[in-house]
C-alpha cells in the first residue's frame, strides 16, 4: 500500500525477468521499462569513445587498433557495452610497445586475449525459456540447421543435457508423434546415452536425435486425441463402462453379466471385430484423428478400413 499511495518511490534495476522475480501485486504497482541489448552501431561507437577519452578511457595511449579487430569486438559483445569495453581492455594489456611507443591491437590479439565470447543465457531466467523454446519450435518448424543452432547456444551455455534430453523426449511425443513412432524410441535413447556417458561426448546423440525429429514427419494428432479425451472426462457424465468390457473375475459378476457378448478379436478374420467400447453416452464422439503424415496415414487407412461407417 505505500507504494500504490505514493509514501514509497521504488526504483528496481535487475537482469531477471520480472514476471518470474517479483511478486504480482508489487508488479501491477509499477511501471516496467525493458532495456534492449545495444546495436552494433551502439557497440562501435562506445568502443571508439573509450578509444579517445583521456580521462575515462584510453585516449592517453597511443594506439593502432585494425579495423577488423574493432568489427570482431563488436561482434562478440552480444549488445553488451560492460563486454566490450573489458575485451578492449584485456586486449591492450596483451600487447607491448613497438620502439615508436605504438600499442598495436590486431585481430589476434583481440581473439586471443578475449578467448570466448559471451553467451547471453541464465539458467533460470529468460535466456533458460527463451532458447528451449526456440529449440522445440524450431523442431517442430523441421529446421534442422536452426535446431542444431540452438542445441549448441544450450550446450556452450553450460544447460543441464538431461533438461534437452527430456524436451526432445517431450518433443517426439508432442511434434512428431505417430507420424514417425521411431522418434520417441530415438529421443529416449539419446537421454538414456547422455545420462550414461554425460557431457562433452553426450551432445553427439542429443545432435543425432535433434537432427532426426527436426526432420521427420510431424503430427501432433496423439497429443490432441488426449486432449479432447480429457476434456470428455471432465465435462461429461462418467458413464459405467459396457457391460461386455467388465472382467468377470467370478462366478457372482459372471452371473451378473459380465464379459457377456464379449468379442475376442483373434477369433475373427483380421483379428478384428466390430464392437462398441465407449461408454453407451459417448458412442459418437471421436477424440483421434490422424493426419496424413508419414506412419500415420498408414494408420488412418486402417482405421477406414477397419471401422467404415462406424467411427465418421
Amino acid at each position: 500500500p505505500h507504494v500504490e499511495d505514493g509514501t514509497v518511490v521504488l526504483i528496481g534495476a535487475t537482469t531477471e525477468n520480472p514476471s518470474f522475480e517479483v511478486i504480482s501485486p508489487l508488479l501491477s504497482r509499477c511501471r516496467v521499462f525493458s532495456l534492449q541489448p545495444l546495436s552494433s552501431e551502439e557497440i562501435r561507437s562506445v568502443l571508439e569513445r573509450s578509444l579517445s577519452d583521456k580521462d575515462r578511457g584510453l585516449g592517453r595511449s597511443n594506439i593502432l587498433i585494425d579495423e577488423e579487430a574493432i568489427s570482431y569486438l563488436v561482434e562478440i559483445s552480444n549488445g553488451d557495452a560492460r563486454n566490450v569495453l573489458n575485451n578492449l581492455e584485456f586486449s591492450f594489456f596483451s600487447v607491448l610497445p613497438d620502439s615508436s611507443g605504438m600499442y598495436h591491437i590486431s585481430v589476434q590479439v583481440t581473439t586471443e586475449s578475449s578467448q570466448q565470447r559471451s553467451i547471453r543465457y541464465d539458467k533460470s531466467g529468460d535466456g533458460h525459456y527463451d532458447t528451449i523454446s526456440a529449440f522445440i519450435k524450431s523442431i517442430r518448424a523441421s529446421d534442422p540447421d536452426a535446431s542444431i543452432y540452438w542445441l549448441a547456444r544450450m550446450i556452450e551455455a553450460g544447460e543441464d543435457p538431461m533438461f534437452i534430453a527430456r524436451r526432445l523426449v517431450i518433443s517426439a511425443s508432442e511434434d512428431v508423434g505417430m507420424a514417425d513412432p521411431q522418434g520417441l524410441s530415438i529421443a529416449v535413447a539419446a537421454q538414456q546415452a547422455v545420462n550414461l556417458i554425460g557431457l562433452p561426448e553426450g551432445a553427439i546423440p542429443l545432435a543425432e536425435a535433434t537432427v532426426y525429429l527436426a526432420t521427420a514427419p510431424k503430427s501432433n494428432a496423439s497429443y490432441m486425441a488426449l486432449e479432447k479425451a480429457r476434456k470428455l472426462v471432465r465435462d461429461s457424465s462418467h458413464g459405467p463402462v459396457p457391460m461386455h468390457l467388465r472382467n468377470p473375475v467370478n462366478e457372482l459378476m459372471k452371473n451378473e453379466g459380465y464379459g457377456e457378448g464379449y468379442k475376442y478379436a483373434h477369433n475373427y478374420q483380421g483379428g478384428f471385430v466390430v464392437t462398441e467400447n465407449m461408454p453407451v453416452s459417448l458412442r459418437d464422439e471421436r477424440v483421434y484423428f490422424p493426419s496424413d503424415q508419414g506412419y500415420e496415414e498408414i494408420i488412418s487407412k486402417r482405421i477406414q478400413e477397419w471401422w467404415g461407417n462406424h467411427k465418421k
